[in-house]
């Protein structure tokens, strides 16, 4: 079985950045900078980066290509126990999946709402009355055309780029749309970087708070925004990993992909405090009172200050939509890949089939729950409990496996060393080994504990906790029933485009 390949090196970078370069970049990382000192956040945001990111991206990109697997299959030929590890990532990233799209349909509806400001004086109203129609978590019912449509037209788009494979669809797309990127949202912070106010929102973001750093939380803070970030966990990077070429260099792409992923957060952090420096100068409410996050900075905060733009608020408000839609559509490809390539791989099928069955069902589960009146909370629920409770468990676990209940760590080392530039040693053991799950468990501990403890009449997440542990739980019930149900069936050979080369040469 013939297994493709990436064309370049650039085209599997830009890949690798596009899915890490996701939403949470533009309205994630600003908010918890903030949040956690400013400026001096930077500090244990580039030790995580060190310690923990690009550790565990040399891992999965050098699990992927060593093996020659998507998560499941690689995991098998690590052993043949740890198989389910693979598909709790598969599981993963199938719950994500489902739910990313939804977002993103929200995003292009917003990029024509910014033409002529079509949410009126109160965007909040607007979002969750008109637009979304946002009811209750089990409020079932009314089934919103307009968003469905929209959410259709995405997962079209999605299944027709990684239907069309590796090369000519993951690739070809990510080397138009990353660059695109990258144009709009430099555009979005120049001219955000013109408006009244903009120095004083700057000053906010980059101004550090040194007492902060003194505490943990601060770095528990930077440790979890770098998982959060950097699509690792849930078997991106060793399915995108699984289709280098042997003699790719492993340690210089995980840096690049790890520093251009932090570059585009920073730069989202200037756009976003310029503008809402320029919106306390315009209403006199400081700052620290406008720290909006998630979908309420990108579809109510926004809008709000688009309004209030004296020139090219229209403009303004389709450069910031589109980016939203570019970075998600970019990340969203990567994740439904994950799935798409462990069925492809494990049960032999064509490229065609596994997306029409397993991507076309998940369309199909995504367009059904929600464009509903409960779609915001059913999205703001799952999205929670998978990523507090799913990544943060799965990523330590298959971390503690490989390093050191499976003790791969040396042969891993060794391949990722062998055709890289900068080696990896003792550092990268500890890092990996003690520095990263550590972090993750301690993150861990503290969700569980503030969910657990929390007030039961407070509003929060605490009141869904029976929705929220049947996803996640779920995810891995998943991952253990494939896992036996498979457990006698022998993965497939793989033999890659270019050993097929050096073969049919050999023959010659």
């Amino acid at each position: 079985m013939a297994r493709e390949q990436w064309g370049s090196r650039v085209g599997f970078i830009l890949a690798a950045v596009g899915s890490a370069l996701g939403l949470g970049n533009i309205w994630r990382f600003p908010g918890v900078a903030y949040e956690n000192g400013g400026g001096a956040f930077l500090l244990p945001y580039l030790v995580a980066l060190c310690t923990a990111g690009i550790p565990l991206l040399i891992l999965e990109f050098t699990i992927g290509r060593r093996y020659r697997g998507s998560a499941p299959v690689a995991f098998r030929r690590i052993h043949r126990n740890a198989e389910f590890l693979g598909w709790w990532q598969v599981a993963i990233a199938i719950v994500i999946g489902v739910y990313y799209a939804v977002i993103i349909s929200w995003a292009a509806w917003y990029a024509w709402f910014s033409i002529g400001k079509q949410w009126g004086e109160d965007p909040n109203r607007f979002l969750n009355e008109d637009f979304l129609q946002a009811g209750g978590l089990y409020d079932f019912g009314t089934w919103l055309p307009g968003l469905g449509i929209a959410l259709a037209l995405v997962w079209v788009a999605t299944l027709a780029v990684i239907g069309a494979g590796v090369k000519k669809g993951i690739e070809a797309t990510s080397k138009v749309f990353i660059p695109l990127l990258i144009l709009l949202f430099g555009a979005l912070v120049v001219q955000s970087l013109t408006l009244d106010g903009a120095v004083d929102g700057l000053n906010a973001f980059f101004t550090p708070d040194w007492e902060a750093i003194r505490g943990p939380q601060v770095w528990l803070a930077a440790y979890a925004q770098i998982f959060f970030t950097l699509s690792v966990g849930f078997g991106i990077m060793i399915t995108y990993g699984s289709y280098l070429k042997r003699k790719s260099d492993i340690t210089t792409s995980a840096w690049t992909v790890g520093m251009s992923n932090s570059f585009g957060e920073i730069l989202a952090g200037i756009a976003v405090f310029a503008v809402l420096g320029f919106l306390a100068s315009e209403t006199g409410v400081p700052i620290d009172e406008q720290s909006y996050q998630g979908v309420g900075l990108a579809f109510v905060a926004f809008p709000a200050i688009i309004n209030t733009l004296p020139y090219l608020a229209g403009l303004f408000g389709v450069l910031f939509f589109l980016s939203l839609v570019i970075a998600g559509f970019a990340s969203l490809i990567s994740v439904v890949e994950v799935p798409v390539a462990a069925v492809e791989d494990r049960f032999g099928w064509s490229r065609k089939k596994a997306v029409a069955i397993v991507g076309g069902g998940m369309a199909v589960v995504s367009v059904l729950l929600f464009p509903t009146v409960n779609g915001l909370m059913l999205l703001d629920v799952t999205d929670h409990f998978i990523n507090n409770y799913g990544i943060a468990v799965a990523a330590p676990a298959s971390i503690i496996a490989v390093v050191w209940i499976l003790w791969k760590w040396k042969e891993l080392r060794d391949n990722a060393n062998a055709t890289s530039v900068f080696k990896v040693g003792p550092i990268w053991v500890a890092c990996l080994g003690v520095i990263t799950p550590l972090a993750l468990t301690v993150i861990l501990f503290l969700n569980v504990r503030d969910l657990v403890t929390a007030d039961a009449a407070e509003e929060g997440y605490h009141q869904f906790q029976a929705f929220g542990w049947s996803v996640a739980g779920g995810a891995l019930a998943f991952a253990f029933i494939m896992a036996l149900l498979l457990r006698r069936k022998e993965t497939p050979p793989f033999v890659t485009e270019e050993e097929a080369r050096e073969a049919e040469e050999a023959a010659r």
